[in-house]
């Protein structure tokens, strides 16, 4: 009934389908723990109450989307050894480290301190309480950094050699192999996504509440707290982004061309093509609006630059045009309505209308989500322009699969969409309650005076 392709993608649905919710949760907590941070040092500068009744408020959702980012990536990772462990066997001597690194630097450092987040902050002091909450903040980056370490490397391998056996093994320095070319522009551009994807939570947040009573303080603090990420780092998205994009062209090339839907070589610059619907039978995007010598204006800075097609590769080595195509355009448009969000935020508060203009509020209410479809458009641009490798130039996907029969692959993707959907949409409609719910509004608590340093005000005063 099934033949061994079948199984191949069944396997890739299920290791999409998992690691989709997967990076659901973590680019939410990224953020979400910086801001807990930026919060708690709020209250201990200015004493103000609201910014410890946020951080208590944002505090019970970290830790729900914190132990399903735990839960979901825990599952995640058994596929390398059930659907993959041919994969894992050839990589394991560069990967295996890396994944290691992580849990033994980053998830230790995140579980320890998250008890103290939650329960110790009359039991440790503020300043300690604080340290711990810093340190949930900093194990979260640690996180990306490795898990998009050893990601990046299967993008861009660099410092490997291959044994015997064929497997790679790391050759010289794990320098190489850790910052190989491709990640550090990976780790800005995904890292500050999280905070964008999170700061649209948030300020969503504030807007819905808003919307119920422009006079709401806390919402006024939630809102403005929240474009004003918005406004200030999606332009730097923007930059990040470009600058990932001239790196990708210069090493996985062909990923590129199928992102901008260039089948053809242009000899004399490269049009930008908008719109149009890919054909990989016809070797061309049908029906396309194009702008003229944009896409090498953008892909090279130069709008007469020569740029390669997909026909000069070898037809096998051709990424999925179709989706590459449609989740980069999803990813950029998104991108520019954050960019725009931000920008229409910056006039109303230049106006001092930043609570009052209902439809900014309305369009922040709708944005809500709109951080968590642009991220996984980005990673299925990402993985599946790496396609047909696994290890990109050096290990194919059909190569790396265990040897299962596509009906116990199907069955376990069937079991993982039930359970996911009953679990984790339990864990989101319980998240969203209490965000409807809002900040719960409490007395100062004696002792509450902020912590000053001489000759520093404290921050935070027209918040």
């Amino acid at each position: 009934m099934f033949d061994h392709v079948d199984a191949v993608n069944l396997a890739r649905a299920q290791f999409a389908f998992t690691v989709s919710f997967h990076f659901i949760f973590p680019a939410f907590s990224i953020g979400l723990a910086s801001y807990l941070a930026v919060l708690e040092g709020l209250w201990l500068s200015t004493g103000k109450q609201r910014f410890l009744d946020i951080y208590r408020f944002w505090l019970k959702i970290f830790a729900i989307a914190f132990a399903m980012g735990v839960v979901s990536g825990i599952v995640m990772s058994y596929q390398f050894g059930t659907n993959w462990a041919v994969f894992s066997d050839k990589t394991g001597p560069v990967i295996g480290p890396l994944m290691a690194y992580e849990v033994l630097t980053a998830f230790f450092l995140e579980a320890g301190f998250l008890g103290v987040m939650l329960f110790g902050m009359k039991k440790v002091g503020k300043r300690l309480h604080f340290a711990a909450t810093c340190c949930v903040a900093v194990g979260t980056f640690i996180s990306a950094f490795w898990i998009l370490s050893a990601n990046s490397w299967m993008h861009t391998p660099t410092g490997y050699a291959i044994n015997a056996q064929g497997q790679f093994v790391v050759a010289g320095s794990w320098l190489k192999v850790i910052f190989n070319p491709s990640f550090p522009y990976r780790l800005v551009h995904t890292v500050i996504a999280a905070y964008l994807t999170t700061s649209l939570v948030v300020g969503a947040t504030g807007a819905w509440h808003l919307l119920k009573d422009p006079t709401d303080r806390n919402a006024r603090t939630i809102f403005s707290m929240a474009m004003w990420m918005a406004a200030l780092v999606a332009p730097i998205q923007i930059a990040a982004g470009d600058a990932q994009g001239l790196n990708t062209l210069e090493h996985q090339p062909a990923k590129v061309l199928a992102m901008e839907g260039d089948y053809d070589a242009s000899p004399h610059g490269a049009p930008l093509v908008l719109f149009g619907l890919p054909s990989n039978e016809e070797g061309r995007v049908r029906y396309k609006v194009e702008i003229p010598h944009a896409g090498s204006l953008i892909l090279k800075h130069d709008p007469n630059a020569p740029l390669q097609g997909l026909k000069d590769f070898p037809r096998d080595e051709w990424a999925p045009v179709w989706i590459v195509f449609w989740s980069f355009r999803i990813m950029v448009a998104l991108g520019f309505a954050i960019f725009g969000l931000g920008l229409w935020s910056l006039v109303a508060r230049m106006r001092g209308k930043l609570y009052d203009w209902r439809w900014l509020h309305r369009a922040a209410l709708v944005m809500g989500p709109a951080g968590f479809v642009a991220v996984i458009a980005g990673w299925v641009t990402t993985e599946s322009g790496r396609q047909p490798w696994t290890v990109y130039g050096l290990l194919r996907t059909q190569q790396s699969v265990s040897p299962l029969a596509a009906p116990a692959v199907a069955s376990s993707l069937l079991a993982f969409v039930i359970v996911y959907f009953a679990v984790f949409g339990f864990g989101t409609w319980y998240i969203l309650r209490l965000i409807a719910k809002g900040v719960e509004v409490h007395e100062p608590e004696p002792g509450n005076a902020p912590i000053r340093t001489a000759g520093i005000t404290p921050a935070g005063q027209q918040l």
